[in-house]
């Protein structure tokens, strides 16, 4: 997983995943484009830093957001859809106790997928992937290096679907991405004094 600040080049990420290096050509244009990638020269292509204020304003969308779909997927959700969630937490708990905390992350965004698939927003859907892009790495950077908690809330989360209160769901998701605001603007702001 990318972190803020990585320098990326075509040839270790078709390297990293496995792939010629053409798609990854057009991959990192479509970053470039969509800003989950900056070009400071032709040879330097870099993962920004979320400035603080694009941060918040990120994390402001997403609590709603994301929010609204943990609040839906709670009234939707099905025995099934409510096992694949307590799976997903179990490993990450998993994860992190491994102190894999790549690994870790990347459940935790399953996590928050799995909840907005259960909404059939599809809209929203693809809303949040593009949100994710962007917040992907600075969430990746800031729990491998402050190895915080990832699935408090997604505990309360799964309890809120089981009794189908989309309020309790909705409330735990905001309160989710809320958590780590402190801590998150200090990686940030680490950034500028490393």
């Amino acid at each position: 997983m990318l972190r803020p600040d990585q320098k990326v080049t075509i040839r270790g990420l078709a390297e990293m995943l496995g792939t010629s290096s053409t798609p990854v050509r057009d991959a990192i244009q479509r970053m470039l484009q969509d800003q989950v990638l900056e070009q400071r020269s032709s040879r330097d292509v870099r993962v920004p830093v979320l400035e603080v204020a694009q941060y918040l304003e990120i994390s402001r969308i997403r609590m709603e957001l994301e929010g609204m779909a943990a609040g839906q997927a709670a009234e939707r959700a099905t025995a099934g859809d409510i096992s694949r969630l307590k799976r997903i937490v179990a490993q990450t708990e998993t994860a992190m106790a491994a102190d894999r905390w790549i690994r870790a992350v990347e459940y935790n965004q399953r996590f928050h997928f799995a909840l907005a698939s259960m909404a059939d927003m599809p809209v929203l859907l693809s809303i949040l992937h593009r949100l994710w892009l962007r917040m992907g790495p600075l969430i990746a950077g800031y729990y491998d290096s402050a190895r915080g908690d990832l699935v408090g809330h997604h505990h309360e989360i799964i309890a809120a679907c089981e009794s189908r209160d989309g309020a309790a769901a909705r409330a735990a998701m905001r309160a989710d991405i809320k958590k780590p605001r402190k801590g998150i603007i200090a990686y940030i702001n680490s950034f500028e004094s490393g």
